[in-house]
């Protein structure tokens, strides 16, 4: 029911800094910062909040160790196993999608670009059952993650 309804409402889910969906599931929220200054406010964040960072994979280094250009592009992968088990817990299979993602990129234009993959997703993709509350509060946490790492402190703090 939740994911019938989020997939209904991702394109009303547009709001200032976040790009439309050209990628179903995608979120995409448009950072003020570069990718490694955007990442680096990433870690921080997690590391402030408790959260687990289990890797940080820059791609564009990757292409350049094998003689290869790719513009800025970093993985970040980061959960936290008291949300992450539960939902594992409801459909095992979202375990191919855990930990979650964060993907920082800089694009042609040089617009730097901070995206995850949404719940709702996940929930259609899993056919998750009985975790509407979980995911509604991941979705939350997800969303003020983003903000956090990509927008200036005055922007991301308000209403906090």
């Amino acid at each position: 029911m939740l994911a019938g309804f989020c997939l209904w409402l991702w394109p009303f889910q547009a709001r200032a800094g976040h790009a439309d969906l050209a990628t179903i599931g995608l979120i995409q929220v448009e950072s003020s910062y570069g990718v490694e200054a955007t990442a680096d406010r990433f870690e921080s964040i997690l590391e402030d909040r408790g959260l687990a960072l289990f890797s940080r994979l820059d791609h564009a280094a990757g292409a350049a160790s094998v003689g290869q250009s790719l513009r800025p592009t970093e993985l970040i992968l980061f959960g936290n196993p008291a949300a992450g088990t539960p939902l594992m817990q409801c459909a095992q299979t979202v375990a191919i999608d855990l930990p979650q993602k964060a993907l920082i990129w800089e694009d042609t234009q040089g617009t730097v670009w901070f995206g995850y993959n949404q719940p709702a997703y996940l929930q259609q993709r899993h056919q998750i059952e009985g975790c509407d509350p979980l995911l509604e509060r991941i979705t939350g946490v997800l969303a003020a993650l983003a903000d956090a790492a990509t927008q200036p402190d005055e922007v991301s703090n308000s209403g906090a």
